[in-house]
């Protein structure tokens, strides 16, 4: 977990994870710079047993997560991220145990969120029925990372390559899972509360506006977010990818300068999509050269 000023919700959250029914955890927490009472509760919760937690300078919630994986302790059966603001439900690690098995090889779960407000109180879901494949990964960022579960084979391939740029944490280990074929499970069930405020880091708005005033505003904007990420898996991972996948990601690496490269990417069904509004979002940053 890695937390940042989080006193409002840190108890309630922190109660869920010690409530998880089936499994044994074991909770390391980085706080980001905190300036609230975030580091008192987390020395109480200490003093407990409740969990062990250090602190850094302010990262930002993708490197200090990022920080959080290469010094979490070696020979755990899984790892989660927690959100310092959700509410688990009881079962959320067990699910995910299940699903994984005995996967020697890298191995990675995440599920369908519940989003609630603040209160906890329902609010207008956001479903997702990813396709799973690599070509979906490189054009939608989708996956919660406060879902997320892997092993420890997955946790090794992550830590060999720290890249330069990095957007966020969760689409990036979900990225290089699907780049050298690990098994990835999605559960469409929600066992998570996920808590939509002001304070959100990064929320799943339920606003149709919203949604398309965020994505008018990269294509405006451009970071390049997907070209960027792509870089950074050939740089770290092409000797792990099947050749299919090493090869798809050098296209979408040489596209940035050839209109013909992104012609032939933009009708490409391999970056296809399950979602329809970022087939047409991603089509459309291909051809204007702002992928």
């Amino acid at each position: 977990m890695s937390t940042y000023n989080g006193e409002r919700f840190l108890p309630e959250q922190l109660r869920s994870i010690h409530a998880q029914q089936g499994v044994q955890v074991s909770l390391l927490v980085r706080d980001d710079g905190s300036t609230d009472a975030t580091l008192s509760l987390l020395s109480q919760e200490q003093s407990r047993g409740g969990l062990r937690f250090y602190t850094g300078p302010n990262l930002r919630p993708a490197r200090s997560f990022m920080h959080l994986l290469r010094h979490a302790p070696d020979g755990a059966d899984l790892y989660a991220f927690s959100d310092q603001d959700d509410v688990w439900l009881p079962d959320k690690l067990l699910s995910a145990a299940l699903a994984i098995g005995q996967e020697r090889g890298p191995a990675l779960y995440f599920c369908q969120t519940r989003l609630v407000d603040e209160r906890l109180n329902p609010l207008p879901q956001v479903l997702i029925s990813p396709r799973l494949t690599y070509g979906e990964a490189l054009v939608y960022q989708f996956v919660g990372g406060c879902t997320m579960v892997f092993n420890s084979a997955l946790r090794d391939i992550v830590n060999q390559y720290e890249p330069s740029y990095l957007r966020m944490h969760d689409v990036w280990i979900y990225d290089i899972a699907l780049a050298v074929g690990a098994r990835v499970y999605f559960d469409p069930v929600p066992h998570i509360l996920y808590r939509q405020h002001q304070g959100n880091a990064v929320g799943q708005s339920a606003s149709r506006g919203r949604e398309w005033t965020e994505r008018v505003s990269r294509l405006l904007h451009p970071e390049h977010i997907r070209l960027r990420t792509a870089e950074e898996l050939l740089l770290g991972y092409a000797s792990q990818m099947s050749p299919a996948n090493r090869s798809l990601t050098e296209a979408v690496t040489a596209s940035h300068g050839s209109l013909r490269q992104r012609l032939s990417l933009a009708f490409s069904r391999k970056l296809s999509p399950a979602s329809r509004t970022i087939a047409i979002t991603s089509r459309l940053a291909l051809l204007l050269g702002i992928f």
